[in-house]
């Protein structure tokens, strides 16, 4: 089994992800960053370390500091930081080498994780990824001469550094004379330290559900889903707020309420705010094959040129490098906006959409009707006892074979298996961070999107049934 997933190393803590894992994946990178062709000989690596709020944080970012140091690389410990503000960070100083963040991001509490970041901010792509892992299985490790151990230093001005380079590049004067009512649920993730403080900077009265760092996560479960944010949405509209914004475990996620206290999808706002970008800035934009045809619509509008990529944000950041992207993200709350930093970003999302809200004169509920209309099924399959992948090639041989019967038009295999049919089209993907397989279908009326939804239930239920 891959020890990389779609973002990162994730695991239960202490089952699946254990100190002597992320020691040894330090130690791995360490060797990595030693050999790669731009090291500098002269003098050792640097590394910035941070981690959000879980409980284990700590635990695992001492071991991986612990490798870190016994190879001889010199460590910044940035304390408790969004996985945007230590990319940032690590962009921002040329001296730094690269960076770990030790988050799990979006999932449940038990789970953690270790995610590299590159010398320019962004994630490790999938050739660094697999040079590390081919390292950590032939525990090809270094140890430095006593003499020559790394040192630790402390620096947390990370995310004020962070907050800064937003305030920077966004129109904080517009934003500032609306004076938006603002809601924040960052559930107790690292967003508590970052988002109430941007809001408040870009002259909003601001209202902060679950600011307090907890790792318990005792307010709701790290991931933003409309069915965790009730009290947030009961909030909404019991008062007078514009706009809310709730974000995950490591708030390089952002999902938003509009000021009726109804959730705004994902993918509606997704394309949203490309929409918005693409009138002021020309040029390519990127997103991963789950995502609403609402962004190719836009794209084809606005004659912009656009690409995709396998599900991640590791695929699309890299794939935004490589095409010069204006912009990108996922259909998930992860927008990334290049003028920043290419990765998905919480805060900057949130900033972004404020302008866009004061640039247009829109209120939150008016979005959706900016963008064409799709409906969208999604379904996971839980088989923690199965292999995925066996699993899905056996779904995907029996789809392949009943062609005529589905009545599909086109196959694709960029990521999993997507399906296009006469108006809409189905993806079955396996996660690359849970024992699960997901489903997700769109079409022009909810009627085709259930169907095309049924369709996947069905193939990957009698593949797991028969593996």
């Amino acid at each position: 089994m891959a020890l990389f997933g779609t973002n990162g190393v994730r695991g239960i803590v202490n089952e699946d992800l254990t100190p002597e894992k992320a020691l040894d994946l330090a130690r791995s990178l360490a060797v990595f960053l030693s050999e790669r062709e731009d090291a500098d000989r002269r003098s050792a690596p640097v590394v910035v370390l941070g981690t959000d709020t879980r409980i284990s944080g700590m635990m695992l970012k001492s071991a991986a500091a612990s490798g870190l140091l016994a190879s001889g690389i010199a460590v910044i410990d940035a304390g408790v930081v969004p996985t945007p503000s230590l990319q940032y960070y690590v962009k921002s100083h040329p001296e730094t080498a690269a960076g770990i963040i030790v988050t799990a991001s979006h999932n449940p509490r038990e789970y953690n994780g270790i995610k590299f970041i590159d010398g320019d901010g962004t994630e490790f792509s999938r050739d660094d990824e697999k040079r590390v892992e081919d390292i950590y299985t032939a525990r090809r490790f270094t140890a430095a001469d006593w003499s020559k151990t790394g040192e630790i230093i402390f620096d947390l001005n990370c995310n004020d550094e962070y907050l800064a380079g937003i305030l920077e590049i966004i129109d904080r004067k517009s934003i500032e004379k609306k004076k938006f009512k603002v809601l924040t649920d960052t559930g107790n993730g690292a967003g508590s330290l970052t988002m109430p403080k941007l809001m408040s900077a870009l002259g909003c009265h601001v209202l902060a559900l679950g600011a307090q760092p907890d790792g318990t996560f005792p307010w709701r479960n790290p991931e933003p889903l409309p069915e965790a944010l009730s009290e947030a949405t009961a909030v909404m509209r019991s008062s007078d707020f514009d706009l809310g914004v709730a974000q995950d475990g490591d708030a390089d996620r952002a999902v938003f309420i509009d000021e009726n206290g109804d959730f705004i999808d994902d993918e509606i706002m997704l394309a949203a705010v490309e929409k918005y970008i693409l009138h002021k800035e020309k040029g390519p934009v990127v997103t991963t094959v789950s995502t609403s045809q609402r962004f190719t619509d836009i794209a084809k509008d606005e004659e912009a040129d656009v690409y995709y990529t396998p599900v991640g944000s590791v695929d699309v950041g890299r794939r935004m490098v490589e095409v010069g992207a204006v912009f990108g993200g996922e259909g998930n709350g992860g927008i990334i906006y290049p003028r920043h930093q290419v990765c998905r970003d919480g805060a900057m999302a949130a900033a972004l959409v404020l302008e866009m809200l004061a640039h247009t004169g829109m209120k939150a509920s008016e979005i959706k009707d900016t963008v064409p209309t799709y409906f969208n099924e999604k379904f996971k399959i839980r088989l923690p006892d199965k292999d995925l992948k066996k699993v899905m090639a056996s779904a995907v041989e029996e789809i392949i074979s009943d062609r005529k019967e589905i009545n599909y038009s086109e196959a694709e295999r960029i990521d999993g298996l997507k399906l296009w049919f006469s108006s809409g089209w189905l993806l079955i993907r396996p996660s690359g961070t849970e024992p699960i397989i997901r489903i997700t279908s769109e079409a022009k009326s909810p009627e085709d999107a259930l169907k095309y939804l049924e369709i996947g239930k069905k193939y990957v239920n009698e593949a797991a049934n028969q593996n």
